[in-house]
């Protein structure tokens, strides 16, 4: 928690600066605090990820050039849980399983047209469904 807490204020003092934090545990607050914890509330330049879920060097060091790049990565289970917490405070709850879907792998710090490919579908109905699920959650 300690570790968590120094990457919010890191965000928050310089948020031009990517971090990524490496964690054996998911902790939903202060996750939900990290994404949000630069200037303006973006989470561009900030990762979580799970130690137990990366799998093999070259996907965390892909990671770790993405945020430090401005992008982000955020393992799928800490997505699955921010939504979930959401869910039950807001209206994210009213999403289909393809605007979630098409979300964790936003998070995640895909492109559009990396989506598209993923789910097999085009790059405009990517950003067709991702504007529904914004409009959704608002």
């Amino acid at each position: 928690m300690i570790r968590l807490r120094a990457a919010i204020a890191i965000r928050r003092d310089h948020p031009n600066t990517g971090v990524l934090v490496f964690s054996q545990y998911i902790e939903t607050r202060y996750a939900a605090d990290l994404l949000g914890a630069a200037s303006g509330g973006g989470a561009a330049g900030v990762g979580y990820l799970l130690k137990d879920r990366v799998a093999d060097v070259e996907e965390f060091v892909e990671a770790l050039s993405r945020v430090a790049t401005g992008g982000t990565a955020l393992d799928p289970e800490v997505v699955t849980q921010l939504l979930g917490a959401s869910r039950r405070s807001d209206g994210l709850g009213t999403l289909t399983a393809r605007e979630r879907e098409v979300l964790a792998l936003m998070a995640e710090g895909r492109s559009n047209a990396a989506i598209a490919g993923i789910l097999v579908v085009s790059e405009r109905s990517v950003e067709n469904t991702s504007r529904t699920s914004s409009a959704n959650s608002a």
